[in-house]
């Protein structure tokens, strides 16, 4: 008899008396379980080393669940037909990813939520490299893992071991058990895994979700699409039992840096011939994730959706530039885009102007992508600071690019995780917290003047109808001395306003909106010039009112 808890993963292990001469390619170990209900699922378990394997499984349902194994050597009883029962038991205790149980798409497919319904706000921050020895464990991960949850994160965007900005097998790729995979992908190494099991449980049990990122996308050209597909499958059997998200890859359809299709001219020839290999992973990834967790792909400049065959995302992921406010023009263009699309999708603003990125991008501009994001229709967003998401410092340099340039050589990851744009987005999501910011839809025609193709540094707005406005100011004293001018106020709605400084959360109260015979309430006089929120709110606008 086995016990578990309800939502949380429960491990236990198989030995093989019978060897192997390469038992991760040579066998395959499957766990069928069977719920209260009767309905079962199909868990793959990982080979552990040496002759060992290891199955992880969760269940939102309380009671016995019956499992048998079935493995791919029929003949070795220590594996096939083993039998047993789980006990599940409630979980009782205050973690939400347990209480409320993993992600999916809500129904109406603009945002994500708990299994229980509950609505989930994404604010995410990027560790690609969190899993390397740089950021040690246990003292460093779980700093910054600490900073993160007190500021309000929901997600960590980190990739499982084939990183971005580097080639295969690269020292700077290790952690404290080597690689991933051993040299020429001939076999995975568990121990790499043992150490990044640390880490990303330790996410999980601070209310973390890890979203997974498979790869960087040029590893299809590096190890190919078995290699990837067995990758997809052994990050499955170790991680689908947690509440998760999987990204199949970054920049899935770029090339390597230093590849010939890295010129512009040949991207198109290298996409068509990308795209076909990374749908099959992703249908694959699908096939074998029996608890259906969120699946998106991280893009370059295109929509997640269009990385690969567009019904194998969930969640559509955007990239828009890292070059300050010059990139606003592409971010709104892209997330409006994901926003109107057909078929709908919830869209996450997954990568933009990293803080502290070429001396440039400061807090400032932080505030401004949240905010023109999340009122532009996105379901959340995703933070990022230069030097964390390479895990850069003084003792352990990141050191160059492929290209030759580096990215990071003054702003250290212990210096870049206190930069004061991962608070002010913690503010700005604490604040869409207290209203039913799921139900958002844009409605810039609630002020004039309002953000167009003509003039992106105009207010955006978005909210509840009678319920609730928000209306984001990215620059008053660029645009003085212009009247501002909420409209079409609905007859019979009483809105109380107040200023809300995204710098630090203070309010300045405005009384009750009093607007004029055709429903227009012009906008007192701004404290100071910078970037402020309003928010009107009726009686029935805050969650619990």
């Amino acid at each position: 008899m086995q016990y578990g808890t309800q939502n949380c993963m429960t491990e236990w292990t198989y030995h093989s008396a019978k060897g192997y001469t390469d038992p991760f390619n040579e066998v395959e170990l499957t766990v069928v379980f069977t719920d209260p209900d009767g309905e079962q699922r199909c868990v793959p378990a990982f080979w552990a080393g040496e002759q060992t394997w290891r199955v992880r499984y969760a269940s939102a349902k309380v009671g016995k669940h019956q499992y048998q194994t079935v493995c791919s050597d029929e003949s070795n009883s220590d594996l096939h037909n083993q039998k047993g029962t789980l006990e599940v038991a409630p979980y009782e205790g205050g973690n939400p990813l347990f209480r409320h149980g993993p992600l999916r798409v809500a129904e109406n497919r603009r945002y994500l939520e708990h299994h229980d319904g509950t609505p989930f706000l994404w604010l995410a921050d990027t560790w690609w490299m969190g899993l390397v020895k740089r950021l040690r464990w246990p003292q460093d991960f779980q700093l910054l893992t600490a900073d993160r949850v007190a500021k309000g994160f929901t997600v960590i965007q980190i990739v499982a071991g084939l990183y971005p900005d580097m080639g295969p097998f690269d020292e700077r790729g290790a952690n404290e058990a080597g690689f991933p995979w051993e040299e020429d992908f001939v076999r995975i190494n568990p121990a790499y895994f043992d150490m990044a099991d640390l880490r990303i449980n330790w996410l999980v049990d601070a209310g973390l979700v890890p979203c997974i990122v498979g790869c960087w996308g040029y590893y299809l050209d590096f190890a190919g699409k078995e290699v990837m597909k067995k990758h997809w499958h052994y990050l499955v059997a170790r991680y689908s039992a947690l509440p998760v998200v999987w990204c199949l890859a970054g920049e899935v359809l770029m090339p390597y840096y230093l590849s010939e299709y890295w010129d512009e001219d040949r991207r198109p020839e290298y996409h068509r011939k990308t795209k076909p290999g990374w749908s099959d992973v992703a249908r694959y990834l699908r096939s074998i994730d029996s608890y259906h967790h969120p699946v998106t792909a991280h893009p370059g400049f295109d929509a997640g959706r269009d990385q690969v065959e567009e019904s194998l995302v969930d969640f559509d992921m955007r990239q828009t530039g890292h070059s300050g406010r010059d990139s606003i023009p592409g971010t709104v263009n892209r997330i409006v885009h994901s926003y109107e699309r057909s078929p709908r999708m919830p869209v996450i603003n997954g990568e933009v102007c990293y803080e502290g990125i070429m001396g440039a991008n400061w807090q400032d501009v932080q505030r401004l992508m949240f905010w023109i994001c999340m009122l532009s229709g996105a379901a959340g967003h995703t933070y990022g600071a230069n030097g964390i998401w390479q895990v850069h410092s003084q003792d352990q340099p990141y050191g160059p690019s492929p290209q030759g340039s580096s990215w990071a050589t003054d702003v250290t990851w212990q210096q870049a995780y206190q930069l004061p744009g991962s608070e002010q987005l913690g503010i700005g999501k604490r604040l869409l917290e207290r209203y039913r910011w799921w139900l958002f839809e844009p409605h810039s025609e609630w002020v004039e003047p309002h953000w167009t193709p003509d003039n992106y540094i105009q207010p955006y707005a978005a909210g509840i109808p009678e319920e609730v406005r928000i209306i984001y100011f990215p620059d008053v004293a660029g645009n003085w001395p212009a009247v501002s001018a909420i409209k079409a106020l609905e007859p019979g709605t009483s809105y109380q306003a107040f200023y809300f400084d995204p710098k630090d959360g203070k309010e300045y109260p405005l009384g009750e909106v009093t607007p004029d015979d055709n429903g227009n309430w012009t906008l007192p006089t701004m404290p100071i010039y910078q970037d402020w929120v309003v928010v009107l709110e009726s009686s029935k606008a805050r969650i619990g009112s």
